[in-house]
């Protein structure tokens, strides 16, 4: 799927903040997905854009999004404000459902770092509004008190490498209710730069999102 229905600059407000984001969907796209960047990252991520790449291709649309204002981005308290984070997504995701273009797509979240603990509770935040979370080297422990609460299915990827967020996930892994797995890449430290590893994060997120995020044929609910 190459032909490209929308492809456009946008500007997501939540509270006072304006967020500047990419929006792009393919033509007969079956569903969206909002980034959620870590620390020190923004819609510019070379790793988040390689794999909005791969998810455009498998028919999904993508919105990387700068969650945090310039000056804010410089402020470590607002790095790691995950209720600040988590309610910039759920901005997002009213943005995608009362934009003409988007408002009929199902939603998902690919979250990496803090982002996905971002992703994680604005998911449980709005219940079945979100179909299908993705976690990348994520640190879904800083989000604990709302996994029992995710209902929608939900994929968490750690490198082999990564030995310090390796038990954090495993930890969340077990708290999280909703249908899930772990999936650890071998070989992969946090950033997955080795050879083929992000390319495997691609893959494994496409796959979900492909199983999880698409309306059910016959299935209005």
């Amino acid at each position: 799927m190459t032909e490209t229905a929308i492809d456009k600059e946008i500007e997501v407000r939540s509270g006072s903040a304006r967020l500047p984001g990419m929006l792009v969907v393919p033509s007969g796209a079956t569903g969206i997905v909002v980034f959620a960047h870590g620390s020190g990252s923004g819609r510019f991520s070379p790793r988040n854009q390689f794999v909005a790449s791969v998810l455009r291709h498998a028919g999904f649309g993508t919105l990387l999004m700068d969650l945090l204002e310039p000056d804010e981005a410089e402020d470590r308290a607002k790095v790691f404000d995950i209720d600040l984070l988590a309610q910039r997504l759920v901005s997002a995701t009213e943005f995608l459902r009362t934009n003409a273009e988007t408002s009929e797509l199902p939603i998902g979240y690919f979250g990496a770092s803090t982002g996905a603990a971002a992703a994680l509770q604005a998911a449980a935040e709005l219940g079945g509004i979100i179909r299908a979370v993705v976690s990348r080297g994520g640190r879904p422990d800083l989000a604990a008190q709302y996994l029992a609460s995710v209902k929608c299915p939900t994929l968490l990827i750690v490198g082999g490498c990564d030995y310090p967020i390796i038990p954090l996930n495993r930890q969340a892994f077990e708290i999280l209710t909703c249908p899930k797995e772990l999936v650890i890449v071998p070989g992969a430290t946090h950033l997955f730069e080795e050879p083929g590893a992000l390319e495997e994060v691609a893959r494994l997120a496409a796959d979900w999102f492909k199983q999880h995020l698409p309306q059910l044929e016959g299935n209005s609910s």
